[in-house]
Formats: C-alpha cells, sequence, structure tokens
C-alpha cells in the first residue's frame, strides 16, 4: 500500500536511524511536503531528504510531535493486522512475567503502538488512546483486542490531559460488553476494587507492583503512612505483610471510601484505616502532633509534568521528602517515588539527601525503585523510563 511521504529535513533522520519513533513538526520539510496536506491521523511513509524510506507512520499536522513511525520499512501497512500481531507479541511478554492476566498490556512506543495504553483487569480491558493517529484506527484497534484477547468489557479511558496536545476530546465508554459486574486488579494474592470509568488513568497503577513487593521485608510489625494512597495499594499490601497499624492518606473521598472497601476485602480493615486529606497539610499536622511512623511511602502524581515545571517540582519533591522525614520514628525507612519524566533520578535521590542535611538527618540508599517489567523501557525514548523511587534508611546524624 503506497502512502503518501512526509520528507524529513537534511540530518533529522538520525534520530529515527538509531531507534526513535518521533518526528517533531521543526523536523519536516515542508516545502516537499506540507504538514498542512495532511488530516490528523493520516498515514504515511517516513522518508529522508534524499527520499529514502524509513518507514511507514501517522501524522497530526496539529502537535509538535507532528509524526509516529509505526513500522520501518515499507512492507507493512498500518492496520487491523499489524495491530494484531503487536498486541500478540506483547501479549507473550506478559504472559511470561505473569501467571495471573492482571497487567499492563500495551505500553505505547515501548510495544509498537505509539499512542495507545491497554491494561488488562482479568477479563475487562481498559484503553487509553492519545494521538490522533491512534484515535483514527480506535474501531480496528477494538477489534484487534477482541481478537486475540476474548473480553468480557472493554473500555475507552479516553480522558487524558496529553489528548488535548493533539487537539482530541476528552470521554470515557464502553466499547464492548455490559457495565455490570466488578473489574479488579489483582498483585499476588491481593485483589483491589477498580472503577474504569471515574478512576484515575486506567483505574489503577500496576507500575508499582513490583516495588510494592519490596514492603515484606520491611514493615512487619511496623507503624506505617502511605501519603497519596489512592485505592490502597501500597498500604494493603504492608497490611498483609504484617504491619500492625497502617494510615492510608488521600485528598479524595472516594478514594477513602475505595481503600476502606479494598482493605475489607484483603482481611486487614482492622490494621488500616484511610482519612482525606491534603499531603503536604496532613503531613504538617502529623508533625504538630509529634506522630512518628516506622516507615513513610511517599507516591505522589508527577510534580513536573512540563520541563518548564522543573525548577518549582524540584522544590515541591525535597519538601515533600523532608516532610516524611519529619513524621519518621528513628531508625526508619522512607520510601519515596516520582513518575514525573523530566525529574531525573539523581534529581530525586539529591533532594531527600538534601532534606535530611536540613533536618541534620543522615540518609542510606537501601533500593532504587523502578516501573515494572510490564511497563518495558524503550531505550531510545527517555520518556518511557519515568518511574523512579528509593527504599532509603533515615537516621540521626
Amino acid at each position: 500500500m503506497e502512502y503518501p511521504a512526509l520528507v524529513l529535513k537534511r540530518g533529522e533522520e538520525a534520530r529515527l536511524r538509531a531507534g526513535h519513533l518521533w518526528v517533531f513538526s521543526n523536523e519536516v520539510d515542508v516545502a516537499r511536503s506540507p504538514l498542512t496536506a495532511f488530516a490528523p491521523g493520516d498515514a504515511c511513509a517516513i522518508v529522508d531528504h534524499r527520499g529514502k524510506a524509513l518507514g511507514v507512520g501517522y501524522v497530526n499536522p496539529n502537535s509538535l510531535r507532528a509524526a509516529r513511525l509505526v513500522a520501518r520499512g515499507l512492507d507493512h501497512a498500518i492496520d487491523a493486522s499489524l495491530i494484531v500481531h503487536r498486541l500478540n507479541v506483547a501479549l507473550s511478554l506478559r504472559e511470561r512475567l505473569y501467571s495471573q492476566p492482571y497487567y499492563r498490556l500495551v505500553f505505547g512506543e515501548s510495544d509498537g503502538l505509539p499512542g495507545l495504553t491497554v491494561d488488562r483487569f482479568g477479563d475487562v480491558l481498559v484503553a487509553q488512546i492519545t494521538t490522533a493517529g491512534m484515535e483514527r484506527r480506535k474501531e480496528a484497534i477494538a477489534q484487534a483486542l477482541l481478537k486475540v484477547l476474548r473480553p468480557r468489557q472493554l473500555w475507552w479511558k479516553n480522558d487524558a490531559g496529553i489528548r488535548a496536545l493533539e487537539q482530541l476530546p476528552a470521554y470515557v465508554e464502553l466499547a464492548h460488553g455490559d457495565a455490570g459486574g466488578e473489574v479488579l486488579a489483582r498483585e499476588g494474592e491481593l485483589e483491589f476494587l477498580i472503577d474504569p470509568r471515574e478512576g484515575q488513568k486506567t483505574g489503577w497503577f500496576y507500575d508499582q507492583r513490583e516495588n510494592r513487593s519490596q514492603l515484606a521485608r520491611l514493615v512487619a510489625g511496623k507503624r506505617v503512612l502511605d501519603m497519596f494512597a489512592y485505592l490502597g495499594g501500597w498500604g494493603i499490601h504492608a497490611a498483609a505483610a504484617g504491619a500492625a497499624e497502617v494510615c492510608c492518606v488521600d485528598a479524595s473521598a472516594s478514594a477513602v471510601e475505595a481503600t476502606h472497601a479494598n482493605a475489607q476485602r484483603n482481611g486487614v480493615a482492622d490494621r488500616v484505616r484511610a482519612v482525606r486529606g491534603d499531603a503536604f497539610d496532613h503531613l504538617r499536622a502529623l508533625r504538630e502532633e509529634r506522630e512518628r511512623f516506622d516507615v513513610v511511602i511517599l507516591d505522589p502524581p508527577a510534580f513536573i509534568k512540563r520541563k518548564t515545571d522543573a525548577a518549582e517540582g524540584r522544590l515541591a519533591y525535597r519538601r515533600l521528602n523532608e516532610l516524611g522525614m519529619q513524621v519518621l520514628a528513628r531508625d526508619g525507612i522512607l520510601i519515596t517515588c516520582s513518575c514525573s519524566h523530566h525529574m531525573p533520578r539523581a534529581a530525586l535521590l539529591d533532594g531527600v539527601q538534601q532534606g535530611a542535611r536540613h533536618l541534620d538527618r543522615h540518609v542510606q540508599m537501601l533500593i532504587g525503585l523502578q516501573q515494572a517489567p510490564d511497563h518495558p523501557v524503550h531505550p531510545a525514548i527517555a520518556e518511557t523510563d519515568y518511574l523512579k523511587g528509593f527504599v532509603c534508611r533515615v537516621l540521626p546524624a
């Protein structure tokens, strides 16, 4: 199948040849291939300035990321057959990693399907599209998911703010199946009731599953504070691992209610309490009340969503970690995370160290944390390596 050419300026093909998949609008030779000649989501052949094809992809003339490469060479059309193939390749990895069908099935560029995320909750799929190219192929994606996985339900959770950058509307809809019945996320022996319509992202954060497994050797008999608790993932894991007392804090009333329900579901309600509160305000209040916890978990939303937010965001992470250390018991454990791509791993640890020195504390970094392997990193695309964190021991100086 022949596609219209999107021609790159001289030298702009180097990044794609090195493995990247994005074409920025200022890299396009608009004299030879005007972006205005394309409609959002149009397929194209991406070629270098000499006319040599790099591969096929799709275009959005309204976006800074003007095109995304989907397949190298010209042998593959961007069609249902390609999507089915990529889904099967993605599925084979997850089935190798996990014995139960609960995981991130598709992680965008890392799985060769840029602009598409799919989480699997047993017989329920929750998918999210963030690009015009994938939006144009929504029905083909749905049919491919039904063919490969035969789910009971398929939800489109297309309400991410990033869609606005592609000039796409926000919506949530059920694409297949009946809306009734529970939707559960499972991690090991624990299960969590989620809401694919109103929940954050796709309803759950599988990216922390491997990191939560670290709790088993840290929390037995301890008092644990879980900030930004959402549905209680960290806190309920801590209670199941033998924590004596767990306090989960979240700003959302519905999240607090769900944490109570999930604690009850997993038989740890007697040791888990959930309270509503702003994280910074709540930590300050705990400090004033001289409350102390053996383990403090800080898993906030992204404080840095754009490069321009970097300075302010780094300060927010430092302040948060400093507050967390102020409610730690002597010789306590601080678990701190960032899901901001623009927050470098070293900068997060440096913020912890700066906060510790300000409080006259000594920190030992024990374990480095990263996203679970069902969120594979694309080595050429730094944005896919977004989650970082540390398990730290905090001592008096």
